[in-house]
């Protein structure tokens, strides 16, 4: 099986055709009897891309996709090269190949000694001295010098064939070549400085056919010349190098037109001898033409494979991003879709315990409004059958307080209103509980509770009630609430001090009252001026016991016991101790009533009172912060009242003093001191006793038209 290839360049300068002498010579003499015929060209290697700007990019820079792609366009492209040689084929055997090699001639002979290949053809042409000199050996003479001894090697040109095998003959005659297989001579030996007269037959003794024939195959050897350079140059891709070969070519031209002109002028008898020179001219002028053309259209098509390549790198980039972008997007929406089911789970689970939540609510209001009726019914029934205080009805309520008058409003608190009227001619104080204060209601019911079993002097009174309205009927206090009278509202007069030592006295001996009470302690918890009732005399009752507190388990004053519960009483008058640890005792009131005292001293809001006592004591400038509407203030007494005050206002329980044994024998003295002040006054005093008033035991002034009426 014989295959043979021929080595092709393209264009239609000498190089072009030298490979088309070539494919005919092979198709003419091998291929009848060969079975494979392969066109090859050889290209240099491509280590660099270029782009748009100009600019190259070498492929190692690149993705192996993007150079593969490339190379394969500029195969696909050079396919066009094979074209016009399969015309001169006539025949569908034909196979094509382009190799990549910077050097022409190795890359014939790689290809040759992997592909078995036995016949290797290569148009030439025959340059002369000087472009022998300038290139060096062409790739014939380096494929002769290096082909295996498998395969044979025909380097056509012009006028001879030189081949590497030792059974091939080449003839010429008339111009015309014969080659035969068999006993001839080798010609490969023939050197191109051997006369051209022992090639050629001509006729003995004409020089003129010499010399034409030594013309002709000079202007052969450049165009040999031309062929072997356009083969093994490296310039496919090179705008610069085939700007190079646009000089040289015109530079040959003018070498070659010169040596014609000189030949011809040494044989300018012969006219058809100057005919043939201006033909060749003609010709030589007409390749150098179309290898300038071959070259501005190879720099039109490397523009256009820059930009397809710059296109397709960036239309690779955009593939990328587009693909992380999708990867990105699948994460988020894979996330999304996790935290989805994660919620609808969640959701689920809230419902069902919703609906479980819901379904135990109900249940606890069904059974607290049954435990409700239940209890509402025990205490219907006990408001019926106690005795221990009068029952109003609400009409006999409504009557009094003129159905609940605003005229007769003269007080309000977070649990109602408060109305003066009269009830069986005695002048009373209606509490009325609003509709809204349910929470009220069992403040209301323990006021009854505790107020119903307590008598004495310093309790207000309680005189009845009205359990189907919530209102309480207690004895009218005419000179209002201590706080009224300490900060002078509603045009009260400023208490003198002996007033203020003895309602200190009276106030805690209605304290030590509830502490002592039987079986179990009663502690006010809410202990404030404003739940501190004045009579007309200005005598002083404890009110407002609704948050009263029967103590059935009494926790010792050194021990700290932690409780929860719901803390009761107001800012500034509230026992720290309890507020912190939830516990109340008996002392928890002493607190309140110290700072009830410091009030009644100073007349100041109880915020930051008891530290400005203690500065004033230490800084000894005790007189400056007593009430300044009083001038005749016992800064000695005051002082001594004012230190048990804050004795009871200590932190904790413990250090509190005991109400009965340290502080009622105090205020007793000091109350005793204040009578006997009144009665230095009184005698020293000429108005008669009528004129003194029985409480403040102060001369009364009346003018003339008063006492007339008096």
């Amino acid at each position: 099986m014989t295959s043979v290839a021929v080595a092709v360049n393209g264009g239609d300068g000498v190089g072009g055709k030298g490979s088309r002498r070539a494919v005919r010579w092979a198709v003419d003499n091998l291929l009848p009897n060969a079975n494979r015929l392969i066109l090859v060209h050889v290209i240099p290697a491509i280590t660099f891309l270029p782009t748009p700007s100009g600019d190259h990019i070498p492929i190692e820079e690149l993705d192996e996709s993007v150079v593969a792609l490339y190379v394969q366009e500029v195969k696909v492209k050079l396919e066009e090269i094979f074209i016009p040689f399969r015309k001169l084929c006539n025949t569908k055997k034909i196979e094509t190949v382009v190799l990549e090699d910077d050097n022409p001639a190795t890359g014939l002979l790689n290809y040759v000694s992997e592909s078995g290949i036995d016949c290797l053809v290569l148009g030439s042409w025959s340059p002369n001295c000087l472009i022998r000199k300038m290139k060096g050996p062409g790739t014939p003479a380096a494929v002769l010098n290096s082909i295996p001894e498998t395969c044979e090697v025909y380097v056509v040109s012009k006028h001879k064939i030189t081949t590497n095998s030792s059974s091939i003959s080449v003839t010429a005659s008339s111009g015309c070549w014969m080659f035969n297989r068999g006993s001839y001579k080798n010609y490969s030996s023939i050197n191109e400085q051997d006369s051209e007269a022992e090639v050629y037959s001509c006729s003995e003794g004409s020089k003129i056919q010499k010399s034409f024939d030594a013309s002709s195959m000079s202007e052969s050897k450049v165009q040999k010349s031309i062929d072997a350079s356009s083969v093994s140059d490296r310039s496919l891709f090179s705008t610069n190098d085939n700007m190079a070969y646009h000089d040289w070519g015109e530079r040959l031209l003018s070498s070659s037109t010169k040596r014609c002109e000189s030949t011809a002028s040494t044989i300018s008898n012969q006219s058809h001898v100057q005919a043939e020179l201006e033909q060749l001219r003609l010709e030589l002028q007409n390749t150098v033409s179309m290898y300038k053309r071959a070259c501005e259209e190879l720099v039109q098509t490397q523009n256009q494979v820059e930009f397809l390549s710059y296109e397709c790198i960036e239309e690779s980039r955009r593939v990328n991003a587009a693909l992380e972008r999708e990867e990105t997007l699948k994460k988020i929406a894979a996330e999304e879709k996790s935290r989805y089911l994660q919620a609808k789970m969640e959701v689920e689970e809230a419902k069902d315990l919703l609906a479980k939540e819901a379904n135990e609510r109900q249940m606890a209001e069904l059974k607290a409004d049954k435990e409700s009726s239940e209890k509402q019914k025990i205490l219907d029934a006990l408001f019926l059958n106690d005795k221990r205080y009068k029952k109003y009805t609400r009409n006999e309520i409504e009557l009094a307080t003129d159905c609940f008058s605003e005229n007769n409003v003269i007080g309000e608190g977070g649990y109602g209103k408060v109305y003066k009227c009269n009830i069986d001619h005695t002048p009373v104080a209606v509490k009325v509980l609003r509709p809204d204060a349910f929470n009220k209601k069992e403040e209301f019911l323990r006021e009854v509770e505790v107020l119903s079993q307590l008598h004495h002097p310093h309790l207000v009174l309680l005189l009845g009630a009205c359990p189907e309205s919530g209102c309480l009927v207690y004895e009218y206090m005419e000179n209002g609430s201590l706080e009224e009278c300490i900060f002078h509202r509603n045009g009260s007069l400023p208490l003198p001090w002996f007033i203020r030592f003895r309602i200190s006295f009276e106030v805690a001996c209605g304290l030590a009252f509830l502490h002592n009470s039987k079986p179990d302690p009663i502690v006010h918890r809410d202990l404030k001026p404003g739940n501190i009732l004045l009579d007309r005399n200005y005598r002083s009752k404890i009110g407002d016991v609704g948050l009263a507190k029967l103590m059935t388990d009494i926790v010792p004053d050194n021990i700290t016991e932690y409780n929860d519960s719901i803390i009761a009483g107001t800012l500034f008058y509230l026992d720290p101790e309890y507020q912190r640890t939830g516990t109340i005792r008996p002392k928890s009131d002493l607190y309140a009533f110290g700072v009830i005292i410091l009030q009644l001293l100073t007349a100041q809001q109880p915020n930051g009172l008891i530290t400005t006592v203690e500065n004033a004591i230490a800084n000894d400038c005790f007189s400056d912060i007593l009430d300044s509407s009083i001038t005749d203030w016992p800064v000695a007494e005051s002082e001594e009242l004012a230190r048990i005050a804050l004795k009871c206002s200590k932190l904790r329980c413990r250090d509190r003093p005991d109400l009965d044994n340290e502080v009622l024998p105090v205020l007793k003295r000091l109350l005793d001191v204040g009578a006997a002040s009144i009665k230095v006054e009184r005698s020293n005093t000429c108005a008669p006793s009528h004129y003194f008033c029985p409480i403040l035991q102060m001369v009364l002034h009346m003018s003339i038209e008063q006492s007339r009426h008096g």
